[in-house]
């Protein structure tokens, strides 16, 4: 389609090199006519791009703060499944217990005492890796039990609230620890 309309303005050019100076004149415009859509066409397009292009950024944008968020709430959900199998009684008492992100300074034992679940069972450290098992012998994932009475390994690194959104993502840190706290 573009070549035959390419085609027809060349035949048009060439008539007007040969056509009496009114039909010239006649043909001229309608070229000049021809050029003014055409750009009016490729303004109308190029505006269209940057609006595409600005919906693709926003939705690339909307589509890592959901991964982001999923990948948090898979690491809280290990957390609870941690300190579900790290306490002898499997966690006691009339409520549900809870996973409170371990800062790196301070015991589980201060921590868990400063809200309404005020029992320690257990500190975790957890990590798991990204991407599918290929087969039986792959680490999945890694964790490490501290005791509630000290604030075992301060490495900040390992403290969810400090950490960058994209922490989770980024696969950098060895660790996030959480303190597995009941009420008593």
């Amino acid at each position: 389609n573009l070549v035959k309309q390419w085609y027809q303005r060349r035949v048009r050019a060439s008539v007007i090199c040969f056509a009496p100076a009114e039909a010239k004149k006649k043909k001229l415009k309608a070229l000049t006519d021809d050029i003014a859509v055409l750009k009016a066409n490729l303004e109308t397009l190029q505006s269209e791009l940057n609006s595409t292009r600005t919906d693709l950024e926003a939705a690339k944008s909307e589509r890592v703060a959901l991964d982001q968020d999923h990948a948090w709430q898979a690491l809280h959900m290990a957390a609870a499944a941690a300190c579900r199998g790290s306490t002898a009684s499997g966690g006691t008492g009339p409520w549900g217990n809870a996973v409170i992100p371990k800062e790196n300074t301070r015991s589980c034992d201060a921590i868990c005492g400063a809200t309404s679940f005020n029992r320690c069972d257990a500190d975790v450290s957890i990590n798991g890796y990204p991407g599918k098992a290929k087969d039986y012998t792959n680490n999945v994932g890694r964790y490490y039990n501290y005791g509630c009475a000290t604030p075992g390994n301060t490495n900040v690194d390992f403290d969810e609230v400090k950490a960058p959104e994209d922490g989770v993502l980024r696969g950098d840190v060895a660790y996030y620890r959480f303190c597995c706290c009941r009420k008593e």
